[in-house]
């Protein structure tokens, strides 16, 4: 499936992607083409991927992609058609190489190719506030509102019915229909994703979009990354209270409701009927089951089954928090 947002500039052939960057592989790949680079789950044949953690095992065991970057000790999960590229830092080859298919992904320098409003054939069916911007790619459903100073950057499509506030800035973004965005939101910018290194770091593109369901609604100030590989995703008729960042990759259910100053850390997912209460941290690469309340001020740092109530940091079952807290 074609990128919505991001221009590919492969395919490569595979043998040229590893002479670019200095890879030897044992196992011989050929030469056939790579077309794109995906994350385990999404990925198809003739796709690129990457495995880095045991935490994944189950999903490489089961990837449909024809390479894996990965390392040494992880590569017997992989199945059968997919064959593994062995390296040292995974998550540093895979950024390089995503680069070279995404060069437009790594930075977000303002978009020049917005417009006036007024300029634009979006007048007859949208209302809107004194010096709105619109970028290229950019479609708007009916009786939508857009609030003043708010700037709808390139390759954003918002659905019919929806509110958008003023000082909004969203980009790389999907919004479905009835979604209200108060003001002072910005959405869809790249995450903060980077290496360290001594002389200067380096930067991880960001080809993934924000997607946000049905009848949601997304607080004032709250910043919303766009996925690095993945989609950063907000589920229907979820709610999001003032302050809250969403960092890239997380996956929030339906029917959420997430009180103000939550963070999330990178690449966790969230069930449906999920209550955060404020000032809650949720740690990254976590899965927080369905029907769970999370305390305010809780820090999340493992996992959380479905139907659980946890409370304080770290965060544990509620009962036993207050009967520790007496």
């Amino acid at each position: 499936m074609k990128h919505p947002f991001f221009k590919n500039y492969g395919p490569f052939k595979i043998a040229s992607l590893l002479k670019d960057f200095k890879i030897n592989n044992s196992v011989n790949l050929g030469n056939n083409l790579v077309v794109d680079i995906k994350d385990l789950q999404t990925a198809q044949k003739e796709h690129l991927t990457f495995f880095h953690s045991k935490k994944y095992q189950i999903n490489a065991s089961k990837t449909k992609a024809s390479y894996c970057i990965t390392l040494k000790n992880l590569a017997h999960f992989l199945p059968n058609g997919c064959k593994p590229i062995c390296v040292d830092n995974v998550l540093l080859i895979i950024s390089q190489i995503t680069s070279k298919f995404y060069p437009n992904a790594i930075n977000d320098d303002f978009d020049n190719t917005v417009k006036q409003i007024e300029k634009l054939n979006f007048s007859s069916k949208i209302k809107f506030g004194h010096n709105v911007l619109v970028g290229e790619n950019v479609k708007i459903g009916n009786n939508c509102l857009i609030g003043h100073n708010t700037i709808i950057e390139k390759n954003v499509i918002i659905g019919s019915n929806c509110s958008i506030g003023s000082n909004v800035i969203i980009r790389n973004t999907i919004i479905e229909d009835d979604v209200y965005i108060l003001d002072g939101c910005i959405i869809g910018k790249k995450g903060f994703g980077f290496f360290p290194n001594n002389q200067k770091n380096f930067r991880y593109p960001h080809i993934g979009i924000v997607y946000i369901g049905k009848n949601s609604e997304i607080g004032s100030g709250t910043t919303i990354d766009r996925g690095s590989m993945s989609n950063t995703v907000i589920g229907e008729n979820t709610f999001l209270d003032n302050q809250i960042h969403i960092a890239h990759n997380n996956k929030i259910g339906d029917n959420c409701i997430i009180a103000g100053q939550v963070g999330f850390a990178g690449s966790s997912t969230v069930g449906n009927n999920v209550m955060i209460g404020g000032q809650a941290g949720i740690s990254g690469h976590l899965k927080i089951g369905s029907n769970v309340q999370i305390g305010g001020g809780s820090g999340v740092i493992k996992n959380i089954p479905d139907n659980s109530k946890v409370m304080g940091y770290p965060s544990k079952d509620l009962r036993q928090f207050l009967k520790e807290n007496k």
